[in-house]
């Protein structure tokens, strides 16, 4: 039988890809925008991370995402201080923020099954932070590069995991957490679509950043 962590990781490639190989974050890594389109998709995180750990306690103790559940994944207070930072130091910049359509969508679903489906976060939970703990980090360095932020200091405090010694470990062990996940293989069917379904909310945030920032001339 095929684990499901491979399964799920297969099924979702095509979606991943398209979200990897979008205009925005061609352009983005690319060094064809500015700083501006730079703190604009991290403020666009900071609404997806915040659906994604307020209230994610209340799983704590649930068989299905509970396990996913660790202290060293969370990014809101590093987001925090990087949206800080890239809004010079400002207070009150939080209410400069505004989600893109697609932003409230995405950050809508992650709620709602916060709330309702423990395996549809578990989804969105493994779609972000592995991600994160991976392609992210191609994102930190070119971003410490391009506009001269410390590595790994305000402006890229969201890709440094500094309670993850070990990355590469750590992934291994989330995949055999999604191996021993205690259901059935309708639910995980239900999982994996709803893993496709996280990518292509990602790929419409990217598609309106796109649009926003077109490539300079």
């Amino acid at each position: 039988m095929v684990p499901f962590s491979t399964l799920i990781r297969t099924a979702s490639q095509e979606r991943h890809t398209e979200a990897e190989t979008s205009a925005f974050v061609g352009d983005l890594l690319g060094g064809r925008l500015g700083l501006e389109a730079y703190r604009r998709y991290t403020e666009q995180l900071w609404f997806v991370y915040r659906a994604l750990e307020d209230g994610a306690g209340r799983l704590a103790d649930d068989p299905v995402a509970g396990p996913f559940l660790r202290p060293g994944l969370a990014r809101t207070e590093a987001l925090e201080r990087d949206l800080a930072h890239l809004h010079g130091g400002r207070a009150g910049w939080r209410g400069a923020l505004a989600p893109l359509p697609a932003t409230a969508a995405y950050a809508g679903r992650i709620t709602r099954v916060l709330r309702e489906w423990p395996g549809g976060y578990v989804a969105h939970h493994y779609t972000r932070y592995l991600g994160d703990l991976s392609g992210g980090q191609v994102i930190r360095g070119t971003a410490e590069k391009t506009w001269g932020f410390a590595r790994g200091g305000d402006g890229v405090r969201f890709y440094t995991f500094e309670e993850i010694a070990n990355p590469a470990a750590f992934k291994r062990e989330y995949r055999a957490r999604l191996d021993a996940i205690p259901v059935g293989e309708a639910e995980k069917r239900r999982i994996t679509e709803e893993c496709r379904h996280a990518f292509a909310l990602n790929t419409a945030v990217f598609r309106e950043l796109g649009e926003e920032f077109p490539r300079r001339a």
